[in-house]
């Protein structure tokens, strides 16, 4: 009698068990599942788009990411499990690469038209090169802006926003040739003549600095 008593104690423990490993399994699947969910749902937003809400998606990421490593931690058989969550972790991390490609290029841009609405004013159009804008009557003061502002934040320009204010300089001296056969006075040939001769050097020399300074702060890291 002991021993039947004794056998029922022991299948019935084994029951037990069995069932709350399949609990745990049920809800490591579960959590598995929603780890997945999540990371399809995020990587079809556009990359510009999920770039806005980052912090938040990020946010959301790692504590799912922790409580689907938590959950599958507590399964003894969880190889297939962790095969599909390194599979989505993967997918999760290509998916977050484009969005910091997408950041990166995004503050770029931003950038840019900072530096061309600072150097040209309001009138000035990003992407527009052609500067049909300027004519004989504004040109001086567009290159007397252009040269002040640069000399009063040259040291914070960056090596890349250097080339960007020379591809700028060289659009304005192509519309400046156009602009002098409609009848650009002498007078402001010459003040024109001054300000790019205040230009050359001080362009040259800061953007050799910019470049230093960069690769000195790249040796560092």
């Amino acid at each position: 009698m002991k021993t039947l008593k004794s056998t029922v104690v022991i299948v019935a423990t084994a029951a037990m068990f069995v069932g709350c490993n399949d609990g745990k399994n049920d809800m490591a699947k579960k959590q598995v599942n929603n780890y997945e969910s999540y990371v399809d749902s995020v990587s079809r937003v556009s990359a510009d788009k999920a770039s806005e809400n980052w912090e938040a998606i990020e946010r959301n990421y790692q504590q799912m990411k922790t409580e689907t490593n938590n959950a599958i931690a507590s399964v003894k058989e969880n190889s297939e499990l962790q095969k599909e969550v390194d599979e989505t972790t993967l997918k999760y991390e290509n998916f977050k690469a484009e969005v910091v490609a997408e950041h990166e290029r995004m503050e770029m841009e931003n950038d840019k038209m900072m530096i061309h609405h600072s150097l040209l004013g309001s009138e000035h159009e990003s992407g527009d090169m052609k500067f049909e804008w300027i004519n004989k009557d504004n040109i001086l003061g567009v290159y007397q802006n252009f040269v002040d502002t640069v000399e009063k934040n040259k040291d914070s320009y960056s090596r890349e926003d250097w080339d960007e204010i020379k591809l700028l300089y060289e659009a304005i001296d192509t519309r400046k040739n156009t602009v002098e056969k409609e009848g650009l006075s002498s007078a402001d040939n010459r003040k024109i003549a001054a300000l790019k001769l205040k230009f050359a050097p001080m362009y040259t020399l800061n953007r050799m600095g910019a470049k230093s300074d960069e690769n000195a702060e790249a040796k560092k890291q």
